[in-house]
């Protein structure tokens, strides 16, 4: 690798003005795209899909210069990747890190994230930031004990911890992949959340973000699931599930893509004004072995749910979600309902066997759609008639909860509401 070549590369590189599929985030006040545009991440990973996941949506946010040290990268992301951001620099050094000298690629990278599973890596890692005086973000998925879980932390000079040891895996060298999709799915998303904050020059978290729960068997069923909405929420809860086995999915939405909507949805790169069910059903399809289904409609009082187990609601509007919830307590379907805002998002289960509300009766749906006017239903929720703003990271911390929410269900696991927000350090 010719390291003179790239940092004139670097330096030479034009002044871009910010695309207009960022503009969600852009509504962000205090939102510094140019300090994302401008700095370098230097990510180590593992065999598993944690890192790519982590390069697809920092490219999304606008990430442009991302170093990887890792024995893959699954292909089909990094190539989602690089049509999201066509601005993407991604220089890929395919093995494990397992020796210093290994850090003289991530020169000039202005934050490291470590997302490996490996004593050595971490080590070395942690030593380069006290050398540089560099932040690292420690992402790590875990399975031990009949445990599953992650933990995330963000480590910088002079923040020395008690529990800096939790940061450094037991397994000294690298070990057998991670099998758990949504678990990595939400771990990579906190990563980022992180490396953002310590880009924009916002406060990161003050205490060590973690996730525990029972290990999960093997998933040997493969039960009719109807997702409603398919929009960001949508995009990653179709992706979790089909990497998680789940093939006979169908995707409900209306709507057509449009250019705002490509700063977190990830399958929608060159799909500007096509379907977003059809669009992400024959991308699931094509790449990720599902066998999904779409219907370009909008979920009304007279959706048949009766051929599905489950009902996945993504969807971006309070009359919509209700009348999914009036209709899967009606047919004793599960409901796995999912709602994100620019920083904090929820997960909130239906179990007919277990009883209890639905997700329209504990956020107190039918107050607030009461107190609309009437003629104001049907006008469209759409993106493009409510431009508010928006970021990946939610989106993706919310969909790997409600995947990974079901999946427990399935298992006979308990499961409680999951309330998320970035500004907290615990997070949920």
């Amino acid at each position: 690798m010719d390291f003179n070549n790239r940092k004139q590369k670097t330096e030479n590189r034009k002044p871009v003005f910010p695309h207009p599929r960022l503009d969600r985030q852009l509504r962000i006040p205090g939102w510094n795209q140019e300090a994302l545009e401008e700095a370098a991440v230097g990510v180590v990973g593992d065999d598993d899909l944690t890192a790519s996941l982590y390069v697809l949506s920092a490219a999304a946010l606008g990430v442009n210069r991302l170093v990887v040290v890792a024995p893959r990268l699954d292909p089909r992301l990094t190539h989602m990747a690089s049509r999201l951001n066509p601005q993407l620099d991604l220089v890929f050094l395919q093995g494990f890190f397992t020796h210093p000298v290994l850090a003289d690629i991530f020169m000039g990278c202005r934050v490291l994230a470590d997302l490996s599973r490996y004593g050595l890596a971490n080590k070395l890692l942690l030593n380069e930031a006290l050398r540089t005086n560099r932040p690292v973000v420690r992402a790590c998925c875990f399975e031990e004990g009949g445990q599953a879980g992650f933990q995330v932390f963000t480590y910088k000079k002079g923040r020395e911890w008690e529990e800096l040891g939790k940061l450094i895996s037991r397994a000294q060298l690298p070990g057998a992949p991670f099998p758990d999709v949504p678990l990595a799915v939400i771990a990579a998303a906190l990563a980022l959340e992180e490396t953002k904050n310590l880009l924009l020059g916002r406060r990161v978290s003050e205490t060590l973000v973690s996730y525990r729960r029972p290990s999960l068997p093997e998933n040997d069923r493969d039960p009719a699931i109807l997702v409603v909405g398919a929009g960001a929420l949508g995009n990653f809860a179709g992706l979790a599930l089909a990497q998680s086995g789940f093939g006979n999915l169908t995707f409900m939405d209306p709507e057509a893509v449009e250019v705002t909507n490509l700063n977190r949805q990830v399958f929608f790169y060159d799909a500007l004004g096509r379907g977003k069910a059809e669009t992400l059903t024959a991308r699931l399809n094509e790449s990720f072995g599902a066998r999904a289904r779409f219907e370009a409609a909008v979920f009304g009082e007279d959706t048949d749910i009766s051929p599905y187990e489950a009902v996945f609601d993504c969807v971006d509007n309070f009359e919509t979600r209700l009348l999914i919830s009036d209709a899967c307590r009606r047919h004793k379907k599960i409901l796995i309902s999912g709602g994100s805002h620019v920083d904090a998002g929820q997960v909130v289960v239906y179990d007919p066997p277990r009883g209890g509300p639905t997700p329209g009766e504990l956020l107190g749906l039918p107050e607030i759609v009461g107190k609309r006017q009437k003629e104001d239903y049907g006008k469209g929720y759409s993106c493009l008639n409510r431009p508010e703003p928006a970021v990946i990271m939610t989106n993706q911390v919310i969909a790997g909860f409600m995947v990974d929410t079901y999946r427990r269900l399935l298992a006979g696991q308990g499961v409680e509401n999951i309330f998320y927000d970035a500004g907290r350090d615990r997070r949920f």
